[in-house]
């Protein structure tokens, strides 16, 4: 195994062995994967966790391909995310995905702010950053395991999956509002994106009907090319791609509701290629002795997060009638935290808000929020799983 590693390592000319490296990647994903299957944990977090080992024992080369193919995943991801929000759900559970949602947002977002400024004394450019990246819910995350446990097809899961793209929202809005470039390049995404939205469910199932069932695939071609662009925009004005992502994801849910073989062969693509990159360069970004320097106080952050958003969120779970266990769930699945959480604080670093310490101690306790409340919700308080044929029948 040792010498697998070297040979990785090595060199053909000046080209790295791409193959190698592959081999390497794909072999870690499938013994997630195995693990997995074994311990009944979702794969992603198995992908985290078995991240973090390989990137401080063998190493793991961040290239610009494994980069890229990281990037592609967590875009692919999230508009999947967005396409699983069944607006029938939104408009019959509004308020408790919208309360829910926003709360999850402001409670860690203060709770954090107030910390890191009043306590750990981090000027307030830094703090807010602090609080923008641990306001998060993770979308990668909680999709994942809700595709994984089947929860996605259940109400509990779309209002779960709505809450997060709430709570999302204001991280996004808050990143903005606080720290972007206010320029031409930024109008004019935000009107492309716009515009997308309000075109792409008139123009897109007709596009479908026109080219679809064909092996050529044209029309997961077609989302790419939308996606692709207007990440480029997004980049252009300083933003972030996952962004319009869901955004797309969410005005074109009717129809991927309705289209699920189409919507199963993107996942298959996505999860068996894509996200093992994205989760497991997500663990690797995590390093042993930065973690055990500043133990404490990522300690103290994952904990102000996990705390205010349980006091945020589980009393609404139960003024909205959810039953003891769903509600520590959903409010367990809600103190998750990876894609928006880790972009915010490399837009931090990216931009000299914060310094490679602060950044490695938000990314760790991001990370480490994308394992623990996901790990007690799964092992713990996974509610009982009804298929919607013994919902039928019930």
């Amino acid at each position: 195994m040792a010498g697998f590693f070297c040979l990785n390592r090595k060199r053909v000319g000046n080209m790295e062995n791409v193959w190698l490296t592959s081999a390497l990647w794909i072999g870690l994903a499938l013994l997630s994967s195995l693990i997995s299957i074994r311990v009944a944990i979702s794969v992603a977090l198995i992908e985290i966790v078995v991240g973090v080992v390989a990137g401080n024992t063998v190493g793991l080369s961040l290239n610009p391909w494994v980069n890229y193919l990281a990037g592609v995943g967590a875009i692919l991801l999230t508009f999947l995310a967005g396409a699983e929000i069944d607006p029938a759900v939104i408009k019959k559970h509004f308020w408790p995905s919208m309360t829910i949602g926003v709360m999850g947002f402001f409670a860690p977002f203060f709770g954090v702010l107030f910390y890191t400024h009043y306590v750990s004394d981090w000027p307030w450019p830094q703090a807010q950053i602090a609080a923008i990246s641990l306001s998060t819910t993770s979308v990668a995350v909680v999709y994942a395991v809700m595709v994984e446990t089947g929860f996605n097809r259940t109400e509990i899961g779309k209002i779960i999956l709505a809450a997060c793209f709430i709570n999302d929202l204001g991280t996004v809005l808050a990143l903005g509002v606080l720290f972007a470039n206010y320029n031409v390049w930024l109008i004019l995404f935000a009107i492309a994106t716009g515009l997308v939205m309000w075109l792409l469910p008139k123009f897109g199932p007709w596009f479908f009907r026109k080219v679809g069932n064909r092996i050529s695939e044209p029309e997961i071609k077609f989302i790419l090319l939308i996606l692709f662009l207007l990440g480029g925009l997004s980049n252009i004005a300083k933003s972030e791609a996952v962004l319009p992502a869901y955004l797309i994801g969410m005005v074109m849910a009717p129809f991927f509701l309705k289209e699920r073989v189409l919507a199963q062969r993107m996942r298959v693509m996505v999860f068996t290629l894509l996200t093992p990159f994205y989760f497991l360069k997500a663990g690797s970004l995590v390093k042993y002795g930065t973690v055990i320097s500043a133990a404490g106080l990522i300690a103290v952050l994952l904990g102000i997060k996990m705390l205010t958003k349980g006091v945020g969120i589980w009393p609404l779970t139960r003024i909205f009638h959810f039953e003891k266990r769903e509600g520590t769930y959903t409010t367990l699945m809600m103190s998750t935290g990876l894609t928006f959480g880790s972009i915010s604080a490399l837009f931090g670093l990216t931009n000299g808000i914060i310094n490679q310490d602060q950044y490695t101690v938000l990314v760790t306790a991001v990370i480490a929020s994308a394992v623990v409340p996901t790990l007690i919700a799964q092992k713990w308080f996974q509610p009982e799983l009804k298929t919607e044929q013994e919902e039928e029948n019930a």
